[in-house]
């Protein structure tokens, strides 16, 4: 059974169509690195898994049931993430909520839920983070917080949606590999986006890439590639290999840093 499959699905919003009829399959504990273009459709793909955003036509299935509001077998971390730094709770308050979701505050949580969170921030290495308020910790820090709380109800399919935005090359490097060892040890699917290759590489089974409407999925030495990316691009592209890491050039600009810079949240 797959994780998460797309069979021919069109998804339009505003009348525009974000993806055309596009046909993939992530399997059982795969580590699937999503990439794309600006406003290439990344979070749109996320939420339609999650039953939030309707197809216009095919159909989506997660761990082989149609796409629907409320699965908790998905864990998922958005993207905007900004507000959380505001909040007065702690690090284990943060985890705790996605025990209990809106009765957040009033609801009792009994000792296996309790259990259950310590666990999810073990999971991440957070547990010294618990008792820390969320506003107090390092860009970092509230990333691995945020995961450990996609663990909770321990999901099947755990998607991350640009969860190194704003990070530095060594945090980001901590968050892959904590994804990583999490797809490992608990033998669970992640789909990761991100803007940028490289830091995925190594820890990558297959990559997915969007553009135009389209997607690529494969090993990446199949669809990092001149060919398969001027296609979904519309537009020539080279790839550029240097020094262990991978560039997506067009007309001299590297597009994947391009888009670090102006993202359509799409």
């Amino acid at each position: 059974m797959s994780a998460l499959s797309f069979d021919k699905a069109t998804i339009r919003l505003g009348g525009r169509e974000i993806l055309k009829a596009v046909s993939f399959e992530v399997g059982d504990g795969e580590f699937i690195g999503m990439l794309g273009a600006n406003g290439a459709g990344k979070t749109t793909l996320m939420r339609a898994a999650l039953g939030l955003v309707p197809v216009a036509s095919g159909e989506v299935r997660v761990l082989g049931r149609r796409a629907t509001r409320g699965n908790t077998q998905i864990g998922y971390m958005p993207q905007n993430r900004g507000a959380i730094a505001g909040l007065r709770l702690t690090g284990w308050d943060v985890v705790a909520s996605a025990a209990i979701g809106a009765r957040f505050g009033f609801a009792r949580l009994d000792r296996a839920m309790r259990r259950e969170i310590d666990w999810a921030l073990d999971e991440v290495g957070a547990r010294d983070l618990a008792r820390r308020g969320i506003g107090e910790l390092s860009g970092g820090e509230r990333q691995r917080v945020l995961l450990s709380q996609a663990l909770i109800g321990k999901p099947r399919l755990i998607m991350l949606d640009e969860p190194l935005i704003s990070l530095d090359p060594g945090h980001q490097r901590n968050v892959v590999e904590i994804a990583r060892r999490i797809c490992d040890d608990l033998k669970v699917a992640i789909l990761f986006s991100a803007h940028e290759l490289n830091p995925l590489l190594g820890a990558l089974d297959r990559v997915l890439y969007l553009g135009n409407g389209h997607a690529a999925l494969g090993p990446v030495d199949e669809v990092i590639t001149g060919p398969v990316l001027s296609r979904l691009y519309g537009s020539t592209i080279e790839v550029v290999h240097l020094h262990g890491r991978i560039f997506v050039m067009a007309d001299g600009h590297d597009v994947e840093h391009a888009a670090h810079r102006h993202d359509a949240h799409l």
